[in-house]
C-alpha cells in the first residue's frame, strides 16, 4: 500500500438534476482532470463526455435492479486512490442528500485518503425552477421537507421501503417515491393537519432531460391512484405536495408541454464557455 503522502485524492462530485450543463464550473473541471470516474446509473451520458480520458466505472444503484453493493463501491474507491492520482465519484443530484456520502467518506478517511466534496443542485430545486414556482411562498410555506421511503441499512444493500412517517414541513417532496405514490396521499390526508385531498401535487420524470415529463393534480387524485398508470417506471420521479405549488393548472392530469433547454445538449469547453 502506498502511504498516506503519495495516496491520491477523491472527490465526491455532485452531477447536478441531469442537464450536463446543470453540474457546477468546479464539478466540470474535475471531471476534465480526473483519473477515473465511479459514476451513479442517473448520470446522463452527455455528462460523462467531459471526462472522456479518464476511466470509466459504472456503479449504479437503482431500486428493484441490479445494483453495486456499497461496499463494493467503498473498496473500489479505497483501491482507486492507491492508484490514481484523481479519482472522482460522481453522484447524480447533490453528494449529501440520499447518496450514502457519509459511508464513503468515512471508509476513505479511515484509509488516510483525502476527501472532497463538491456540491450539486439537487432534483427538487431543478424541479420548482423547471415549473417556475418556489417550495417556499411568503404566507403559505415556511418549510420545505426532503423524503425518501427507501433505506438500507450498512449490512443489507437491497433497498427496502420504510413505514411512512408524516413530515410536518408545508412543502413535502419525495425522492423515489413511485412505488409508494399513492398510499403517502392517502396517509397524508389521514393524518397530516397541512394535507387536504385538495393539496396542490406536482409530480416531475426525468428533471431537465429531454425525456421530462410533468403531472399535476391533488393530493386526492393522486390517493385514487390516477397517476400509477402515468409514471413511467424507467424515469426517476419526484413528488413535489403543498400549498405553495398551487396553479391554474392543478387538475389538468396530463404531461406538460414539452419542456426542453436547448443548452443541456451544448459542450462545456475547458474555459467555462458554453457552445450549444
Amino acid at each position: 500500500m502506498k502511504s498516506f503522502s503519495t495516496l491520491g485524492k477523491v472527490y465526491l462530485v455532485g452531477a447536478g438534476p441531469g442537464a450536463a450543463d446543470l453540474i457546477t464550473v468546479r464539478g466540470a473541471k474535475l471531471l476534465e482532470q480526473a483519473d477515473i470516474v465511479f459514476y451513479d446509473a442517473l448520470v446522463e451520458p452527455e455528462i460523462l463526455d467531459l471526462c472522456k480520458y479518464a476511466v470509466k466505472v459504472p456503479v449504479g444503484k437503482r431500486c428493484g435492479k441490479l445494483s453495486s453493493a456499497q461496499h463494493f463501491i467503498n473498496k473500489r474507491l479505497v483501491d482507486a486512490a492507491q492508484q490514481y492520482k484523481i479519482t472522482l465519484r460522481l453522484k447524480g443530484g447533490d453528494p449529501m442528500l440520499f447518496g450514502r456520502a457519509d459511508e464513503e467518506i468515512r471508509v476513505l478517511k479511515n484509509a488516510g485518503i483525502t476527501v472532497e466534496v463538491v456540491p450539486g443542485i439537487t432534483a427538487a430545486l431543478a424541479g420548482a425552477a423547471i415549473i417556475q414556482q418556489s417550495l417556499t411562498l411568503r404566507g403559505i410555506s415556511r418549510s420545505v421537507a426532503f423524503i425518501t421511503l427507501a433505506q438500507a441499512t450498512e449490512n443489507d444493500d437491497a433497498e427496502q421501503t420504510q413505514p411512512i412517517s408524516n413530515p410536518s414541513a408545508d412543502t413535502l417532496v419525495y425522492y423515489m417515491g413511485r412505488k409508494d405514490a399513492a398510499k403517502i396521499a392517502q396517509q397524508l390526508i389521514e393524518q397530516s393537519p397541512n394535507q387536504t385531498s385538495n393539496t396542490p401535487v406536482q409530480i416531475l420524470e426525468a428533471v431537465s432531460t429531454p425525456r421530462e415529463r410533468q403531472w399535476s393534480s391533488t393530493l386526492g387524485k393522486l390517493a385514487l391512484g390516477k397517476a400509477d398508470q402515468w409514471f413511467d417506471s424507467s424515469l426517476p420521479a419526484l413528488i413535489m405536495i403543498g400549498e405553495a405549488l398551487r396553479t391554474s393548472q392543478n387538475e389538468s392530469e396530463s404531461p406538460s408541454s414539452e419542456i426542453y433547454n436547448s443548452l443541456q445538449d451544448g459542450q462545456i469547453l475547458a474555459n467555462s464557455r458554453l457552445r450549444a
